[in-house]
């Protein structure tokens, strides 16, 4: 969708643009020694990394080309992309919000031999423009030219993979949870996208094979009535097509009354950030819910048949050893180990520049120095068994045999956490036949 919707929006005005995915495609040398304006999609921190190195070919190809970043992490990290490095900046520009139409106005700009400076939206070294929230008329993204969806994730089910399309019905988000890039960037707002474009990128996507759909808005029931009537529409053109979502735990509750009307009409799991068994650290991540309320949710979710797969921020500056034992354990009772993906077991909490969470009161007390070049805050844990826990959980989710059932793996977790705490592994009998994994993604989302 960063490719898609700026493509699209592009080519309207007729611009002439092109398309890659640096994360399946090869960097296009072509193109970056001829362009005269590269933009750089960085929605999260990966991709901002496969952007700087983007950028750096670009400037070493083609030193007069204009290189600007957009989404949240571009623009979160403008000061470091904007700045001197050696003989020029990585960046001349970053965008950041409802970015299409500074996008385009910089790409017009750019044509006409102007330069970036006064575009509504659009910073440069010398001047900072807050993001863009004000609502589009988004175009229906342009796929064309991507990449086919077999370069992509597959959807998985009863043994069975299927060819999965993505798409977001919304932008922004409500919420204003402490960890999430989204929150200094729209301060809790969100903008729908109509129901006549997403189902038309649903339906481009179908044509090219699609048989499962992921919503990738930041949170699919913000707007509780669009998405249901996004949904609908769906079902009666597609009947039958599966999808996934994204939600918060208090929309599993308040919400309930329609998660049936989604199951009916093909919502096959949803994910939904738990993120800590441990009250104290979810009110500093600001997360809304508490811990009983996950479990009321697990409650809700099996009543209906709505499977979930939570995510997880396992290691944060306030997790203490104790709390990380007790998650695992909660996981555990809760019949989750089967639908918990290893690598969420070894997240540790990035903060970025801009976070929400630099201006708790203490952050003083856990920050330590901005890494610019790696994009986000050090901190380091108090207790250092946790950090030397963090690295060997990592270790444990790279070597990790794709095919390995999650409960070996989280029993290695498992493990290895009691043993840095000097404890004996918990004896739980591993089940004679490992109920296979619920639907799912065959590539697990973190950020």
């Amino acid at each position: 969708m960063s490719l898609g919707w700026p493509l699209a929006t592009l080519n309207a005005v007729g611009l002439a643009a092109s398309a890659v995915d640096l994360s399946v495609d090869d960097f296009p040398t072509a193109a970056a020694s001829t362009a005269r304006l590269v933009a750089i999609a960085a929605p999260m921190h990966t991709a901002l990394r496969l952007g700087v190195d983007a950028a750096r070919r670009v400037r070493a190809l083609n030193p007069q080309a204009h290189i600007t970043f957009f989404g949240h992490y571009g623009w979160l990290n403008r000061d470091y992309l904007l700045q001197a490095n050696g003989t020029s900046a990585l960046a001349d520009s970053a965008i950041a919000g409802e970015a299409e139409d500074a996008l385009t106005a910089l790409a017009q700009a750019i044509a006409a031999g102007r330069g970036a400076n006064g575009i509504v939206g659009v910073s440069t070294p010398s001047q900072t423009a807050p993001p863009r929230l004000t609502r589009l008329h988004l175009p229906t993204p342009a796929r064309a030219a991507l990449p086919s969806l077999d370069a992509y994730a597959r959807y998985e089910a009863d043994g069975e993979m299927y060819l999965a399309g993505y798409t977001e019905a919304s932008r922004g988000c409500l919420h204003t949870c402490g960890h999430c890039p989204i929150t200094p960037v729209y301060g809790g707002r969100f903008f729908v996208v109509p129901v006549e474009t997403v189902l038309a990128d649903i339906r481009q996507q179908v044509e090219q094979g699609a048989r499962h759909i992921t919503f990738g808005d930041p949170d699919f029931l913000n707007g509780p009535g669009h998405s249901l009537k996004v949904v609908e529409s769906l079902h009666r053109e597609f009947p039958r097509l599966t999808f996934d979502f994204t939600t918060k735990v208090e929309h599993l509750i308040e919400q309930q009354a329609i998660l049936p009307r989604l199951v009916e009409c093909g919502a096959s799991f949803v994910v939904s950030a738990f993120e800590s068994t441990s009250d104290g650290v979810l009110a500093r991540l600001n997360k809304g819910h508490t811990v009983a309320q996950m479990g009321e949710a697990l409650e809700i979710l099996k009543r209906v048949g709505l499977p979930v797969q939570p995510t997880w921020v396992a290691f944060t500056p306030w997790t203490s050893l104790d709390d990380y034992l007790g998650m695992l354990g909660w996981i555990r009772s809760h019949g989750l180990i089967p639908a918990t993906s290893i690598v969420q077991m070894s997240i540790r909490l990035l903060i970025p520049p801009g976070s929400a969470l630099l201006e708790q009161p203490d952050a003083a007390v856990w920050r330590g120095e901005l890494e610019p070049a790696n994009f986000t805050w050090r901190w380091a844990h108090p207790d250092t068994r946790m950090d030397a826990l963090q690295r060997e959980i990592a270790f444990i989710a790279e070597d990790a045999d794709p095919d390995s059932h999650p409960w070996i793996l989280f029993e290695a977790v498992e493990y290895a956490a009691h043993a840095i705490a000097g404890l004996p592994a918990p004896a739980h009998p591993r089940p004679a036949f490992l109920p296979p994994p619920p639907p799912r993604l065959t590539e697990d989302w973190f950020c």
